[in-house]
């Protein structure tokens, strides 16, 4: 057993690297409503800062997704731990709307290099025949680290000084600890060439990954939609329509959201794959009914249940998704595929995010969001029945 656990600390490490990395990318979360007061932009303003960071992921990925399979995963990590960096800087500095889309730019940037250089290095560190719970191990840190941030930001910025500032610093710290572990940590890609080789990839996949990605990159999105929206504007509605105002009450239920994903994804080694696909695809359904229940008749309970179930329906749909889509990926190629399906679910935190921003002048932030929940749920039961007719198989999986 003690062998085992040495066995597993490298991937461990990575995995709280990733999940580092993936907390500055939310820490904004429950400081929105602080930042209007002081700059003074509207709700449309917030989801455009919010989704401005979707934009830099999917640029990253786009432009250099398989950089990590070309020139090592260290290098690729480094990068973005840098440009986690200089998002918390930004933060910081911040005197104006400009410093708030710099750093949500960069803090894309940094998830968009980390995305999948990261959850392939955590499963290159895995022991042999660790990579089922290696995927967890890379999901969770993802998801785990989202939570993380909404729920640092909020408790610091309800009890402690300088609400603005403090949270930015704190993970200014933890990434410079994830910079000494990445130098500690070996590099997993043996064959490595020269940066000039990395060219911006059009998205595309080996033809043994095709049959799974399909319906494995809708239910990805639906679930990334769904976890943009909760995260963009329901600070809003809870302070607005809850009379919510305690920052660490707003950042904990965005985090459940989260947390609750990454119990979604415990389960998926229970139920199985194939199984998980379609499960996630009625879970998010069942989220995505109960927060059309919460704003239609504004009631908190709702918003948590809300929050928990889709978190699990995403976590079950995501972590089947990943397994399946990384599974079927030839070794040199899979870094490459894990982007494009993060470019699909990245897409669904930034198009329907603006899209509730720009209805919420015309229809409310409630006819907004059962707009956006009446879309989501369209494309989740296509997902969802067309998995029950072609379920993924095991042997796809493993391929």
């Amino acid at each position: 057993m003690d062998r085992d656990h040495r066995g597993w600390l490298p991937c461990l490490l990575g995995g709280a690297v990733f999940a580092v990395c993936m907390a500055g990318t939310t820490l904004p979360t429950p400081l929105y409503g602080l930042y209007q007061e002081k700059f003074g932009f509207s709700e449309l303003t917030v989801t455009v800062v919010y989704a401005v960071y979707a934009f830099g992921v999917i640029g990253v990925l786009l432009l250099a997704g398989n950089a990590s399979d070309t020139v090592g995963r260290r290098p690729v990590l480094m990068a973005g731990l840098g440009c986690a960096a200089a998002s918390a800087v930004s933060f910081l500095a911040a005197t104006g709307l400009g410093w708030l889309y710099a750093g949500r730019l960069l803090s894309g940037l940094s998830a968009g290099l980390f995305t999948g250089a990261a959850t392939a290095y955590v499963m290159d560190l895995a022991p042999p025949g660790g990579a089922s719970r290696a995927t967890f191990v890379a999901t969770a840190a993802n998801m785990g680290g989202l939570g993380c941030g909404p729920l640092l930001a909020g408790v610091l910025a309800q009890y402690a000084d300088w609400p603005l500032y403090l949270p930015f610093a704190v993970h200014l710290a933890l990434v410079a600890c994830s910079v000494a572990v990445v130098a500690w940590l070996p590099e997993t890609v043996r064959h490595r060439k020269a940066l000039s080789t990395v060219r911006p990839q059009r998205p595309g996949l080996p033809p043994e990954v095709r049959a799974v990605f399909g319906p494995a990159a809708i239910a990805s999105f639906v679930g990334f939609a769904l976890f943009g929206v909760f995260t963009s504007v329901s600070p809003a509605f809870l302070a607005d329509s809850l009379d919510v105002d305690n920052h660490a009450v707003s950042g904990l239920i965005v985090a459940l959201a989260f947390f609750a994903s990454t119990a979604g994804q415990l389960v998926v080694g229970r139920v199985g794959v194939g199984r998980s696909l379609p499960l996630g695809c009625a879970a998010l359904l069942a989220g995505l009914a109960l927060l059309a229940g919460a704003l239609r008749w504004e009631v908190l309970a709702l918003v948590v249940l809300s929050a928990i179930v889709g978190g699990v329906g995403q976590g079950l749909a995501f972590r089947g998704a990943l397994s399946a889509v990384a599974g079927a990926s030839p070794g040199d190629r899979r870094a490459a595929v894990i982007s494009t399906l993060f470019v699909v679910a990245y897409a669904g935190i930034s198009v329907p995010v603006i899209g509730v921003g720009v209805l919420v002048g015309p229809l409310g932030l409630e006819g907004a969001g059962l707009v956006f929940i009446g879309c989501m749920a369209v494309l989740v039961s296509t997902a969802g029945a067309y998995l029950l007719r072609r379920p993924v198989r095991v042997e796809d999986v493993n391929a």
